[in-house]
């Protein structure tokens, strides 16, 4: 490996229900420096997917965010005055179901798209077709950790490439056999990408190039632990 590189696509406008987010990219891309190459990941924040599949709702007061937050939880996993740790349909653990406020306009929230890895997965087959190979989706949101401060970005969607790296049977560097090593490489990719694109700087989307990932057909869903396994709840 050469090295990691993250380039933010910059240029893609606001986002609106129904918009061809994959012509959008590649608009911004169009006559640039910034082309898509064989091996690039493709990693964009689940908000201008999700204004693109119209999850968007009025939210004019505290009272409509919340029944909001509680219609898009499964289940409320802990409630702390307004802030709620809750399961979405997808099986995510995150506060407030994802129901998000920042960078919207006006009174309006934004909700998680419905299925993160379809969402994914036509974003890449679109692309595919656009540029004639293919290129790994990522979509990405905020989420905060139970036993960590402070939020990183993770996958909350992926097509096109495996979203863990099992090292269980392989030596380390000393030769001792790796048992339980997985790594959650399409997070990892998530939270690189975040630094390039930022909260505020309104940039959606950026191309990871240099990593050494595996094509697969796993899901995002793949990384979250079953309850049998979860030793928080």
């Amino acid at each position: 490996m050469n090295g990691i590189e993250i380039h933010p696509i910059e240029g893609i406008p606001e986002i609106g229900s129904g918009d061809d987010l994959a012509a959008l990219v590649l608009a911004a891309l169009n006559g640039g420096p910034l082309q898509l190459a064989g091996g690039d990941i493709l990693v964009i924040t689940h908000k201008v997917v999700s204004k693109a599949e119209g999850r968007i709702i009025d939210a004019a007061d505290d009272a409509a965010y919340r029944a909001a937050v509680e219609n898009e939880a499964r289940a409320v996993i802990r409630r702390r005055g307004d802030l709620l740790i809750t399961q979405t349909d997808h099986g995510f653990i995150c506060a407030n179901a994802g129901v998000d406020r920042s960078n919207v306009a006006g009174n309006q929230a934004v909700l998680l798209p419905l299925d993160p890895d379809k969402s994914a997965h036509r974003l890449r087959i679109q692309l595919a077709r656009a540029v004639g190979f293919d290129v790994p989706v990522i979509i990405s949101d905020t989420f905060g950790r139970p036993w960590r401060r402070g939020q990183t970005d993770v996958a909350i969607g992926v097509s096109g490439m495996e979203a863990i790296t099992d090292h269980k049977g392989l030596p380390d560097s000393n030769g001792r056999i790796m048992e339980a090593t997985e790594v959650a490489i399409v997070d990892e990719i998530a939270a690189a990408a975040d630094l390039a694109m930022g909260k505020t700087s309104r940039v959606p989307a950026a191309i990871v190039r240099g990593v050494d990932w595996k094509p697969g057909s796993s899901r995002a869903t793949d990384l979250v632990r079953p309850p049998r396994e979860d030793l928080f709840r």
